[in-house]
């Protein structure tokens, strides 16, 4: 399914929870990545009782505070966009945001603009946070925030960059299952 309009993180979670109310999946637990972390994180801020247990891993939705030679690179790109607009939209932005279709790039400015420190505030949920020691993606520093937040929440480290649940995969679930069955 291609989107045809762009579609927020709150949009995520509704469909999210309309899937799985369709598939009468009740209060599971959750593994979430990355961006699934931002649609899990929503949705339990949301609906207290949607989930039981939380593993959130590489948990982006964290915006930490940019340094200047973000805020210098964002005026400059802003600055150019009027003048030549196809020359900024080649010339700035990751190589990710670069492959990404109109819809989906209106989509990304959403979700990635959006810090998520409220939502974590409202969760009731044990949340454990599993972080990659060398994740440079979703620092660290951004996992200390969440758990800042969090009312139940911990911190696990493990091996590994941002997708350390792959590099390691017999001792990320050694952790979920540890953390699940508790």
């Amino acid at each position: 399914m291609a989107l045809t309009s762009p579609f927020s993180v709150d949009d995520y979670a509704d469909w999210t929870k309309e899937v799985l109310a369709r598939l009468g999946v009740e209060k599971p637990h959750v593994i979430a990545h990355s961006f699934g972390c931002r649609v899990a994180v929503k949705l339990a801020s949301q609906d207290g009782g949607f989930f039981d247990k939380m593993l959130l891993t590489g948990a982006a939705g964290i915006i930490l505070k940019r340094g200047i030679s973000y805020k210098i690179k964002v005026k400059i790109y802003r600055f150019v966009r009027r003048f030549a607009p196809r020359f900024a939209e080649k010339k700035f932005g990751s190589a990710e945001y670069k492959t990404l279709s109109p819809v989906m790039k209106e989509s990304y400015k959403k979700i990635v603009n959006e810090d998520l420190r409220e939502c974590a505030r409202r969760i009731e949920n044990e949340v454990l946070l599993v972080q990659g020691q060398e994740d440079t993606t979703t620092p660290k520093k951004e996992a200390e925030v969440y758990l800042s937040c969090l009312k139940k929440g911990k911190l696990r480290m493990m091996q590994g960059g941002h997708f350390a649940f792959a590099e390691d995969p017999v001792s990320f679930n050694l952790i979920a299952e540890e953390f699940f069955y508790e």
